[in-house]
């Protein structure tokens, strides 16, 4: 018995494996036994293709294009809401040297 441990599988093997579900009329539950793999693994897979198109599985540790773009976003903000906290900062201190 599987005790807690997970299966990785490349990215080859899920579009293989999602393209033999769509090509030959299956079911699920045939296609994964097929396989070797899990039925509601191989429905994530196609769901997954589904919302993402060629951007899906794209592996441990890598962002989706998509995805990309937020990141750099998040990190533009942080440094922006930093520099404005010194700047207000900075008001502050010269502002109570002028009295």
């Amino acid at each position: 018995m599987n005790q807690g441990k997970m299966r990785t599988y490349d990215k080859e093997f899920k579009v293989n494996a999602m393209s033999l579900y769509l090509s030959s009329g299956k079911s699920y539950q045939q296609i994964s036994q097929d396989l070797g793999i899990p039925g509601s693994t191989l429905a994530g897979w196609v769901e997954e293709h589904k919302k993402a198109g060629a951007e899906a599985f794209v592996g441990k540790g890598h962002i989706k294009i998509a995805d990309n773009e937020i990141v750099q976003l998040r990190k533009e903000l942080a440094l922006v809401r930093e520099e404005r906290d010194i700047l207000k900062k900075a008001l502050g201190i010269f502002s109570c040297l002028r009295k």
